[in-house]
């Protein structure tokens, strides 16, 4: 597999969502900074298009979400919500809904790795973006709120999973029934946030920490991943036994006998995914 720093665009449709791919990551940037990147059925589209693509990309090693301005994503945009009002047919909401929920879903079954760098606010929607991801960078003046209260709303976009898993049910519970704001320093204490850091130095943080994972075995990556999605719903035996297989095969990889070499070499190793 061979690496390149040349950076390249790729199309999305639409301007509202922007990709770039240099040195092996992917950067996808919400691009809405005039409404705080609030999702659009455009956007959503365009996301539900381009995530296969980019998991089925092998110049991609990870992907970084972040959004445009000062927000990372304000949820739905709360404004043709009440332009619109209540949906004409609820049969057509919950397979919209189920259409839409490809999208976190996608990120959280990606086989590579992926990381949100949170410029600002994440709101709804939004927030569960942020959490299907693997990995959350957060600038200091961040902050993440569930915001389904407010609207009469119980939520979605997998809101309810993924903080379940993270901060525990009773937690989980707390921050959506109040939809209390949490600032970027709750959001680390709790295990929401993997790493604060100053509001300036976001992008090039999250970027330099999405480099350093994309340069990573491919292979040994997308196992480590997965074991760890099916750690928390399968018994220690079974993830005992998963590991046994995946080491194994992982020994016998062209990227095991590099990683080998380049320890005894004293030197970085370069992976190709084989």
């Amino acid at each position: 597999m061979p690496e390149s720093d040349e950076r390249r665009d790729l199309a999305t449709g639409t301007e509202e969502l922007l990709c770039r791919v240099e040195a092996r990551v992917a950067v996808v940037t919400l691009n809405r900074p005039e409404a705080r990147n609030a999702i659009t059925l455009e956007m959503k589209r365009a996301l539900v298009d381009l995530l296969p693509r980019l998991a089925a990309d092998r110049s991609v090693g990870a992907l970084l979400l972040t959004g445009a301005g000062g927000a990372f994503c304000a949820g739905g945009d709360t404004k043709r919500m009440a332009a619109d009002g209540k949906p004409e047919s609820p049969e057509e909401r919950k397979r919209q809904l189920r259409w839409e929920h490809r999208i976190p879903a996608g990120l959280f079954r990606m086989e590579k790795p992926t990381l949100a760098a949170l410029p600002g606010p994440a709101a709804g929607a939004g927030f569960a973006l942020a959490l299907a991801c693997d990995l959350r960078v957060m600038a200091a003046s961040a902050f993440v709120t569930t915001a389904y209260a407010r609207l009469g709303l119980s939520g979605d976009y997998g809101t309810s999973w993924f903080l379940t898993r993270l901060v525990g049910p009773a937690r989980a519970k707390e921050i959506q029934f109040t939809g209390q704001r949490l600032d970027a320093a709750s959001c680390e204490r709790l295990g929401l946030a993997n790493r604060v850091v100053a509001d300036e130095a976001l992008p090039k943080e999250a970027l330099a920490l999405a480099h350093e994972i994309a340069a990573g075995p491919p292979i040994a990556l997308r196992a480590m991943k997965d074991n760890v999605n099916r750690a928390t719903q399968e018994s220690l035996e079974s993830i005992l036994d998963l590991e046994a297989e995946r080491m194994v095969d992982g020994a016998g990889t062209d990227d095991y006998v590099e990683a080998v070499r380049a320890f005894q070499e004293k030197r970085k190793p370069v992976f190709k995914g084989e």
